[in-house]
């Protein structure tokens, strides 16, 4: 906010004195006095209550003059929304400029200068919707790349995002390096305004060793959303092979990403390594997924040993009437008929029957 007072303070006399109408003598020395008692006063209420109303009295005295008085009178309203903003009080400095720039005698120029600021104004009041028509109509003639990141965060805020994704574009094509605060804002725009695809590929292209966890944990949530399960598997793999993401948690959602991501086999091989270095319990959940596993990867050899390990630590006979199965679809007959075998022994009538089969 002020620096937003500074450029309405040096906006005065540095800009719009050679922008308008030439003026009386005495208007220039009052101006020039309310200027100087405005800078002088930081933010002291009688000295900003005195250029307020000075301010507002001549500019209302000199609205309905000719040119000349109407540009003086846009001047005083200038002065008026600096002391105004000064305190605080953005929605009524704001106004003071749409009347300023909707007066006789303030080129397009000004006008244009005047709009941005109160744009400013507007946004600093809470008052987004008129922030972003203001901000919208300054772009239509101007090129400002911190204006049209402006815009989008308060189309954002407004939850405007289909709008918002329009001028991110615009923002994204003339922004070299991006500050953290737009990379969420745009990341934020790219999913509510549903191009999760979009937002996943930009990121993408930012992603590399030096990353860190945030940014690929974040990377592989927009995967899952576009419905890109697979690239969010192989990212937490690269971030999990980076050593990215060392919490045990991590490890599950890697298994759980390979296997509904299409690589149960990578899945598989994490569990076993955990296992055999002791990461993880070798009870019966973490043996049935990692049997599992191997049967979602279709290897036979792997699949079929995993699932008679687990038989062998449950000693369940629905466990040893599933090895059977599982073996006897894969044309395993002898497996098929010890693993039937030990689910009949152990009472299972559905075994007896897969039993029979041989017979």
């Amino acid at each position: 906010m002020k620096r937003l007072i500074c450029l309405l303070l040096l906006s005065v006399w540095s800009l719009s004195s050679q922008a308008g109408p030439a003026l009386q003598g005495d208007v220039i020395a009052d101006l020039n006095a309310l200027q100087s008692l405005l800078k002088e006063s930081q933010s002291q209420e009688a000295a900003l209550a005195q250029v307020i109303e000075r301010a507002t009295a001549q500019a209302e005295r000199l609205a309905s003059g000719n040119q000349s008085d109407q540009w003086a009178s846009a001047l005083y309203q200038q002065l008026a929304a600096g002391a105004l903003a000064r305190q605080d009080q953005h929605a009524a400095a704001a106004d003071r400029l749409t009347i300023a720039r909707g007066l006789n005698g303030v080129d397009s120029a000004q006008a244009a200068r005047w709009l941005r600021e109160e744009a400013s104004l507007r946004r600093a009041a809470g008052q987004r919707n008129q922030a972003i028509e203001l901000l919208s109509e300054w772009l239509s003639n101007q090129q400002d790349i911190e204006a049209v990141w402006q815009l989008t965060r308060l189309l954002a805020q407004q939850e405007r995002w289909e709008e918002a994704a329009v001028w991110l574009e615009q923002a994204l094509n003339e922004t070299s390096e991006l500050t953290e605060t737009q990379q969420a804002l745009a990341l934020a725009v790219f999913r509510n305004a549903g191009q999760g695809e979009q937002a996943l590929g930009w990121l993408l292209d930012g992603l590399s060793a030096q990353s860190d966890a945030a940014d690929w944990r974040q990377a592989a949530g927009l995967a899952q959303q576009a419905g890109q399960a697979g690239v969010a598997a192989g990212l937490w793999e690269a971030a999990w092979q980076l050593e990215k993401l060392p919490e045990q948690q991590d490890f599950w959602l890697l298994i759980q990403l390979h296997l509904s991501g299409g690589s149960p086999a990578r899945a598989a091989e994490h569990l076993e390594w955990a296992l055999k270095e002791g990461d993880i319990v070798r009870d019966e959940s973490h043996l049935r997924l990692l049997a599992n596993a191997w049967r979602q990867a279709k290897d036979v050899e792997k699949a079929l040993n995993a699932w008679h390990t687990l038989a062998l630590h449950t000693q369940a006979a629905a466990d040893w009437r599933a090895y059977g199965q599982l073996a006897y679809a894969w044309g395993e007959d002898g497996q098929a008929k010890q693993a039937f075998a030990r689910a009949s022994s152990l009472g299972d009538k559905e075994a007896e029957q897969w039993l029979s089969s041989f017979n």
